[in-house]
C-alpha cells in the first residue's frame, strides 16, 4: 500500500467537502489503484487527508490525469498558505486498518530516528490493544523517506476514545511505549471530530 498525506489550513470545508464529493462520482472510476481516503479538519481549520493507492506507480498514474490536475486547482483553492503533502511508500496497517464507520478520527504525526525500529513495533501483534481498547477501530502508520510518520486511529466514537485514554496500560507495555515516543520528535496531534470518507467499490 502508499499512502499520500494532505494537509494545511482550509478557507472553505464546505467546498472542499463537495469537491470531494465530486472526485468519487466523477474521477474515482479512472483512479486505477486508488483504495480510499479518510478526511476531516480540526478545530482551528487544519484540513487533512489520508489517500490511500495500492502502489505509489497507482498514484502517480492518477496525478497525471488531465482531469485530475484540473479539480486539484479547484480543491487547493480552498486553502490558505501552503499544502503540505506525505509520499509514503512504507505503511503498517495494524487491527484491520480502520474503518468507514468511525465517528472520529485521531492523526498523530512526529519525525523518527530510527523508521526500521518503529516499523517492527507496530507489526507486532496486537491482541492485547484490541482486548484493551475495544473503541479502537484499526488504523495505519505511514513513514515517508524522510522518517516523518502519520499515524491515522479509527476510532467508534469520540467519547469511547478519550475513556479509553484514561485507562493504565500494563506496565511492560506502557515502557515500551515509552521507549518508542523517546525516538519521536516533533509529536502532533490532530482530532478530526466528524471525519468523512470516500473507499473504491468492491468489484
Amino acid at each position: 500500500m502508499f499512502i499520500q498525506v494532505i494537509q494545511g489550513h482550509c478557507r472553505d470545508v464546505d467546498e472542499a467537502r463537495r469537491l470531494g464529493d465530486e472526485w468519487l462520482e466523477k474521477l474515482s472510476p479512472g483512479a486505477d489503484g486508488w483504495l480510499g481516503t479518510t478526511f476531516g479538519t480540526t478545530d482551528d481549520d487544519q484540513l487533512l487527508g489520508v489517500v490511500r493507492f495500492d502502489s505509489h506507480e497507482a498514484a502517480e498514474r492518477n496525478s497525471a490525469r488531465p482531469e485530475q490536475g484540473e479539480w486539484w486547482q479547484r480543491f487547493s483553492a480552498c486553502f490558505d498558505g501552503d499544502i503540505t503533502f506525505h509520499d509514503c511508500d512504507d505503511v503498517t496497517m495494524f487491527l484491520g486498518g480502520g474503518s468507514d464507520d468511525a465517528g472520529f478520527v485521531q492523526i498523530i504525526q512526529g519525525k523518527l530516528k530510527d523508521p526500521e525500529r518503529f516499523r517492527k513495533w507496530m507489526s507486532q501483534p496486537m491482541d492485547a490493544l484490541a482486548d484493551a481498547r475495544p473503541d479502537i477501530l484499526g488504523g495505519t502508520v505511514a513513514i515517508d523517506a524522510d522518517g516523518n510518520f502519520t499515524e491515522t486511529i479509527a476510532f467508534r466514537t469520540e467519547e469511547e476514545a478519550r475513556k479509553g485514554e484514561q485507562m493504565e496500560m500494563p506496565a511492560d507495555r506502557q515502557k515500551e511505549f515509552q521507549d518508542e515516543m523517546a525516538q519521536v520528535e516533533g509529536l502532533s496531534y490532530y482530532d478530526l471530530h466528524h471525519p468523512w470518507f470516500t473507499s473504491a467499490k468492491a468489484g
